[in-house]
């Protein structure tokens, strides 16, 4: 099989910031096994695999280094960023996407790049046992949601500051731990999340995590509207909108490498 592969960095406007992800065009639908093996090759903390489906859409399908993943953000931004850019859809036509998590469209916006996804709730919960340590800092509350934990601080400067031990975090979530707090001007808010489950340590722009932070500070900030920050070494920016049952998420990306996968 030869296949068309790129390297994409996500909400970001200039080249190494960001997120990056793999994006890889199949003819045809691969085997589990080699698309894992092919992320595992990859080393990025997604590679996203598109195939043409019926009548103009598209499957999408997402791995990290150590297993299929329900929900990204930053690929499937990728892999819109990825269709425009070759020509293979056309500038003003929508990327429509059959996932895992249901069908995600993607529009155009400018520059921007704006996704329509489902919204995740959120359910408070008493602090694991450990968490405070394995952070480095004791949160002033913690959440669940479908598969995260989420801490919440007082403000950005305290999640910019934290240095977990990762190890440590490991049994405190299905996928990962979110932090987050109030932002500084101009962002409404900013947070960092954590997957040492899925071998990422941190991950520089999580698409996902802002399907609950979205709704979680739209409600406490009383807006519709908000521009996130997520605060990783990269560092990335996310317009973000609630919208009912849904959220939009809006980025920005940046081509930094093109190949061919020969095997």
């Amino acid at each position: 099989m030869t296949s068309v592969i790129h390297q994409i960095d996500a909400f970001t406007d200039a080249a190494f910031g960001g997120n990056p992800a793999a994006v890889c065009l199949l003819d045809r639908p691969a085997k589990t096994e080699w698309m894992q093996d092919v992320a595992r090759e990859m080393k990025l903390s997604e590679t996203a695999f598109v195939t043409r489906g019926d009548e103009g859409d598209w499957s999408l399908r997402w791995f990290t280094p150590g297993a299929v993943v329900d929900l990204c953000g930053h690929a499937t931004l990728a892999s819109a960023h990825f269709l425009w850019e070759l020509a293979i859809l056309d500038q003003d036509a929508p990327a429509r996407f059959h996932t895992r998590s249901g069908l995600l469209t993607c529009v155009r916006e400018n520059d921007w790049i704006i996704m329509d996804f489902p919204a995740l709730p959120t359910e408070p919960t008493a602090e694991p046992n450990g968490l405070a340590d394995a952070l480095g800092a004791i949160p002033t509350a913690v959440w669940r949601s479908t598969w995260d934990i989420v801490a919440e601080f007082s403000s950005a400067q305290a999640v910019c500051d934290l240095d977990p031990d990762f190890r440590a975090l490991l049994p405190f979530a299905e996928r990962g731990v979110l932090v987050t707090a109030p932002g500084d001007a101009p962002y409404d808010f900013v947070s960092r999340f954590f997957a040492p489950v899925h071998r990422i340590d941190e991950d520089p722009v999580t698409g996902s995590t802002h399907c609950i932070l979205t709704p979680f500070w739209g409600d406490r900030l009383g807006k519709t509207q908000m521009l996130a920050r997520q605060a990783s070494r990269r560092g990335g920016v996310l317009r973000v909108e609630t919208n009912g049952d849904r959220v939009k998420l809006g980025g920005k990306a940046v081509t930094v490498m093109t190949g061919t996968l020969t095997c």
